[in-house]
């Protein structure tokens, strides 16, 4: 184990270097706590909910650490965060290792889950498209194929966030540049919509009732 004091003195990484991480996530997180992006993400949520209510399945797709969060989220629907009540059907694109490796072989890995979301995805549906550089074109490929089936399509991205943000119906910029930041934003921002996505499903199936 490196001592505290040895990793402060070659100036690699210390007490300050954390502070410094943390206090940058949370300006990130400061320039999202605004009424313009929380009534956009309220928005998004209850578009979702709609769909989800209506029987619609919400997929879930990203490379990398986007691919454990796509996974992550779709647990969090179908768990429901380990509370009583009925799971909500979610589905992780990244989490099948033989369609993965199937399309990628025969088909190029672009089709990965461009080719799940032509055999899966209904109108009724949601595909939500993660991505830090907004710029994965297996990401961009499963989005575009999802409009064309008239599925819900919403991206999280960073700043920037285009091409995949131009791709999709609805997108959610994460402010930030650094891809630590963006995918801290990006877990945290898709929980709170799971959370928010239930409660307003349920709110919707009650008031049907």
């Amino acid at each position: 184990m490196i001592e505290q004091n040895a990793v402060q003195s070659n100036g690699a990484v210390g007490v300050h270097w954390f502070r410094g991480a943390l206090e940058q996530t949370g300006r990130c997180f400061d320039e999202m706590a605004n009424d313009a992006l929380c009534a956009e993400l309220l928005d998004i949520a209850k578009r979702i909910a709609e769909r989800m209510v209506a029987g619609g399945v919400v997929y879930w797709c990203g490379n990398g650490g986007s691919s454990s969060d796509a996974q992550h989220l779709a647990a969090e629907l179908v768990g429901r965060f380990g509370r009583q009540g009925r799971g909500w059907p979610s589905v992780a694109l990244s989490a099948d290792s033989a369609v993965l490796t199937a399309a990628g072989n025969d088909f190029g890995f672009e089709s990965v889950f461009a080719r799940q979301v032509e055999a899966l995805v209904r109108p009724a549906d949601v595909v939500v498209g993660i991505s830090t550089s907004g710029a994965s074109r297996n990401v961009i490929t499963a989005i575009e194929q999802a409009r064309r089936k008239g599925a819900l399509t919403v991206a999280l991205t960073g700043r920037d966030g285009s091409p995949l943000a131009g791709a999709s119906e609805l997108a959610i910029r994460a402010p930030a540049e650094d891809t630590s930041d963006i995918q801290t934003c990006h877990i945290a921002v898709g929980q709170l919509l799971c959370e928010a996505m239930i409660v307003l499903a349920e709110a919707q199936e009650q008031s049907h009732a």
